[in-house]
């Protein structure tokens, strides 16, 4: 199949060139055919709507039987309605399975990506193509955004759900200690809502990079000289600060959120103690639908003012 037959056929429906190839070939090149097969499969109606802000959605997670393998997803859609469809919701707690049993290396574009997978609940398709399907079906604009998927040897991966999917956070806590008792299954608890609250960027001080260190550093310094102090009072006031800002985006350093009077660091070792075994948390992720995206700027008024302007 020619590559500009194939160019021409993207061009004209905006769908992918694996789907324009195979619609090229299923048609024996016939261009009018092809665009038919796609929209019949929806491909080309999905593709349109690709370019639409998609800042809302869902954080799924799922956990392995054992406890010990956890898999986090964020997929977005342009609505908070859809985000309360069931068909939505059931396609996003499926994918976050897929990241556990099938323990992918990237969303796309890579060796062993996820959209190439075959779909954890409908084997005879991948992800992709049941992507496509949902946007067809649903009509909104939907993006699989990010995975992470967290393991430990032993012990036990603590996940929590925050604002009805809205946050999501999976905590790695290795231990010997017997993970299914009631002391331990709330302290787990603890730490996970703790970090959906306080939203720590780094697990320890050793994990903040030189740049981002300096970076706060020259921020700390400017705001001390635009309180009036000299450079050489405020080079040596940002330490303190300095401290305090550590304190602030590391989840051992941080005070625990139900009580400030002890770090995470001192819970984490009065509860290791009181179960008679060491716990170390090992890492941690926390996701937020839509952080970093733009958002829909259109109120519904408008965006049906503009569709009937525009019919």
């Amino acid at each position: 199949m020619s590559a500009k037959l194939i160019k021409d056929l993207r061009t004209r429906t905006g769908a992918g060139i694996l789907d324009c190839k195979k619609a090229l070939e299923a048609n024996d090149g016939d261009l009018d055919a092809a665009i038919d097969w796609l929209r019949q499969k929806g491909i080309a109606s999905a593709a349109k709507k690709a370019g639409r802000i998609a800042a809302e959605g869902l954080v799924g997670l799922h956990l392995s039987d054992d406890g010990t393998i956890g898999g986090m997803v964020e997929v977005n859609c342009e609505t908070d309605f859809v985000a309360l469809n069931e068909e939505f919701q059931a396609l996003v707690a499926n994918l976050a399975m897929q990241v556990v049993s099938d323990d992918p290396k990237a969303v796309r574009d890579a060796d062993g990506a996820l959209m190439d997978m075959k779909y954890v609940a409908d084997p005879t398709i991948t992800v992709q193509e049941r992507m496509t399907a949902a946007v067809a079906k649903i009509g909104e604009n939907i993006q699989f955004r990010r995975f992470v998927r967290h393991t430990v040897p032993a012990g036990k991966i603590q996940s929590y759900v925050h604002a009805g999917g809205k946050i999501g956070v999976l905590v790695e806590l290795a231990t010997e200690a017997d993970t299914s008792t009631d002391a331990f299954e709330a302290f787990a608890k603890d730490i996970a809502m703790h970090v959906a609250s306080e939203a720590p960027r780094f697990l320890t001080r050793d994990e903040v990079s030189e740049d981002d260190a300096e970076a706060e550093r020259k921020v700390q310094i400017a705001r001390a000289i635009e309180e009036g102090k000299p450079q050489n009072i405020a080079e040596k006031m940002v330490e303190g600060r300095m401290r305090k800002w550590f304190q602030e985006v590391c989840l051992l350093d941080q005070p625990f959120v139900k009580d400030d009077k002890q770090t995470i660091t001192a819970l984490v070792a009065a509860t290791g103690k009181a179960l008679g075994a060491d716990i170390a948390i090992t890492g941690f992720t926390r996701f937020e639908v839509g952080e970093g995206l733009e958002k829909r700027s259109e109120d519904f008024a408008a965006e049906v003012a503009a569709a009937t302007a525009s019919a």
